[in-house]
């Protein structure tokens, strides 16, 4: 994959509060850049959301439209989301974490993708970008939660 990019940041809440809010698929919009909407679009086997369910995505990067449907591989509340695309512009695998801290909860994202063609080639200004969208996630994420106390 041409594009590995982490960012973590302490959020002064515990994991538990923290996940909850950042692993439901409905507050997406609410604090992921650019999504504007997400949908289930299938439940997991056993119903609802976990492994094997499907969230499609519509969101706005660099001024363009992508709609895409990530697939949950690892649900394990509150410690993993794990999710990888199986439709959209490019191959992607995002990984949510929330870790104990001594402040709190230490939240991690992690986005790889972007195999082959135009994604190799604008690897190093594309993981930048993905790298500052990140970064806002985690922030607003932060002053979701902590307004909300």
């Amino acid at each position: 994959m041409t594009i590995d990019v982490s960012v973590e940041r302490v959020i002064p809440l515990p994991p538990e509060r923290v996940a909850a809010y950042a692993m439901d698929w409905r507050h997406d919009a609410e604090w992921t850049q650019g999504i504007r909407t997400a949908q289930l679009t299938k439940e997991a086997d056993a119903g609802g959301f976990g492994v094997g369910a499907q969230v499609t995505r519509t969101a706005y990067f660099l001024g363009r439209r992508i709609d895409y449907v990530l697939r949950v591989a690892a649900h394990e509340p509150p410690r993993l989301l794990d999710m990888t695309s199986v439709a959209g512009p490019m191959p992607m695998h995002v990984t949510y974490t929330f870790v104990p801290h001594a402040h709190g909860t230490l939240a991690r994202i992690r986005v790889r993708g972007g195999e082959g063609g135009f994604y190799r080639l604008a690897a190093p200004p594309l993981a930048r970008q993905v790298r500052s969208s990140l970064t806002k996630d985690l922030r607003d994420l932060e002053h979701r939660l902590t307004e909300r106390k």
